[in-house]
């Protein structure tokens, strides 16, 4: 199996997800979506953002390379009566079933960025994309203090270094890295932006719960902690993420958790 296909499929991101809807619809909200416009999602998991850009009328198309999130986000769409969003199976590498110049906007929030082949994922982008349209991608930033970043790098200390030729999925989080791919594919450097943004994950529950959340069911810390218990620290990564959560909490409220995290936000004019 693809790699990348198992990774996702490994867990089941929608326990995540749950915790990043608001954060979501208020992306959408940013992008002046309008009614009619033909929109692709692209790791688009169960909907987060392809389901709010629905709502507010545009065509929406989510493509995930993972079968559990792609049915998720069809059964989500069914439940809200959303006749205008529709989710398939697809690898960001390569959207071989999707025609040219097909979309005015071309979203990819926290998914593109984890397909291999990151060159290929950007003329894929650029290719699906109607001149005068929109590209824009939402990107965790390597280093930053933020929540996801701490949690990859923490998880990458427990396990195997990555095989030889691996493209680590947080350089879409460069600047320089970005704009390198997109004028590979043929965007002018002038036509690509940059910005800071927050995604905030919000809980009903504990940070500690919000931790054994992502160990049960995100597909990178999964991996962490099965390398971590084959070496004995299993319990060693359990606290250190523990202490990360707490540390990052900003609700005042018992059983409740709000953690914000920092992206780079990237908009490419077509």
């Amino acid at each position: 199996m693809n790699p990348n296909k198992a990774l996702w499929e490994k867990g089941d991101f929608t326990r995540i997800a749950s915790n990043m809807r608001e954060s979501g619809s208020a992306l959408v909200d940013s992008l002046q979506i309008t009614k009619g416009l033909d929109v692709l999602d692209l790791g688009c998991g169960d909907g987060t953002t392809a389901i709010p850009a629905a709502k507010i009328g545009a065509n929406v198309l989510g493509v995930d390379i993972a079968d559990n999130l792609v049915a998720a986000g069809n059964l989500r769409a069914k439940a809200e009566g959303l006749t205008n969003c529709t989710f398939q199976e697809g690898d960001a590498t390569d959207l071989q079933e999707l025609k040219d110049a097909s979309f005015d906007l071309v979203v990819s929030i926290f998914g593109a960025m984890f397909a291999p082949k990151p060159f290929e994922v950007a003329k894929e982008m650029v290719r699906v994309a109607r001149s005068g349209g929109r590209i824009v991608m939402g990107n965790w930033i390597p280093g930053d203090p933020t929540l996801v970043a701490q949690i990859l790098r923490i998880s990458s200390a427990y396990t195997p270094p990555p095989p030889e030729g691996f493209i680590s999925p947080m350089l879409w989080g460069v600047e320089s890295n970005v704009t390198e791919r997109f004028e590979n594919a043929g965007i002018s450097k002038e036509n690509i932006a940059f910005a800071r943004d927050t995604f905030v994950f919000n809980a009903p529950y504990s940070p500690t719960e919000l931790v054994n959340v992502f160990r049960d069911y995100y597909g990178p810390t999964m991996n962490a902690f099965a390398a971590a218990e084959a070496n004995g620290k299993a319990t060693e990564l359990q606290l250190e993420l523990e202490e990360l959560f707490n540390n990052q909490n900003t609700s005042n409220l018992a059983n409740t958790t709000k953690i914000p995290a920092t992206f780079l936000k990237v908009t490419v004019q077509c």
